[in-house]
C-alpha cells in the first residue's frame, strides 16, 4: 500500500495508548524481523514474542525513562522509534535510539528520517545532547543514519546473529545535538 508521507503523523504515544495498540506494535516488529532486519530477534520470532517485548517497554513510557514515537496514518501504525534516556547519574546528557522500524509496505517514503528527526528533537528538548545507536552493518538503517548526519565510531565483527542465524558485524554511531564549544543548543552538529 502506498501512503502519502504528509498523511502520516509522527507523534509520541503514552503508556496507555501503547498498551491499547500492543498488537499493532507487535505487527511492526514481526514484519521487521520477517523482512530480515537485525533488531535483536531470530527468524522464529512470533507475534506473542513481540507482544512480550513491547510489554517490557511500557513501564519506561509510564515513568518517563523512554519515549515511543510512531508513524500513524490514522488506520494503523506504520513505524516506530524508541528514545531511551540514559539512567546513569554521570550521563544525564545522553540517550539511545532503538527499535527504528518502518513497516515493509511503507518504506522508501521518508518515514525513517521523520521518525529519527522527531526523536532527535525530543532528545534535545529533554536536555540530551549526545545520542547513540547501533545497527547491522550494510543495512538500510546504516544508510539512513549516515544520510541523517550520524557519525560512525566503530564496527564490531561478528557482533550478533542475523535473523537467519549468521554472525554479522554491527556498526555503532553517535550524534551530538549541541556544539562542543557552545553553552547551549546549536542545532544538530555535523561531525
Amino acid at each position: 500500500m502506498t501512503h502519502k508521507p504528509f498523511d502520516i503523523a509522527i507523534r509520541t504515544i503514552d503508556q496507555h495508548e501503547a498498551e491499547t495498540r500492543e498488537g499493532e506494535l507487535a505487527d511492526l516488529l514481526v514484519d521487521a524481523v520477517a523482512s530480515g532486519a537485525s533488531v535483536n530477534f531470530m527468524a522464529d520470532f512470533a507475534h506473542a514474542d513481540a507482544r512480550v517485548f513491547w510489554r517490557g517497554q511500557f513501564p519506561g513510557l509510564g515513568e518517563g525513562s523512554r519515549l515511543l514515537f510512531v508513524a500513524d496514518d490514522g488506520r494503523r501504525l506504520l513505524g516506530t522509534v524508541v528514545l531511551t534516556f540514559a539512567p546513569q547519574p554521570n550521563a544525564p546528557h545522553r540517550a539511545e535510539i532503538g527499535k527504528m522500524l518502518v513497516h515493509s509496505d511503507a518504506r522508501r517514503q521518508g518515514l525513517g528520517a521523520r521518525l529519527l528527526t522527531a526523536a532527535e528533537q525530543a532528545a534535545l528538548a529533554n536536555g540530551r545532547t549526545l545520542l547513540m545507536l547501533d545497527t547491522a552493518s550494510g543495512s538500510a538503517g546504516e544508510r539512513l543514519y549516515r544520510r541523517c548526519g550520524w557519525t560512525e565510531y566503530g564496527v564490531v565483527p561478528d557482533h550478533s546473529h542475523t535473523p537467519a542465524g549468521a554472525l554479522a558485524p554491527t556498526t555503532f554511531f553517535f550524534k551530538r545535538l549541541v556544539s562542543p564549544n557552545s553553552s547551549g543548543p546549536a542545532g544538530v552538529e555535523q561531525a
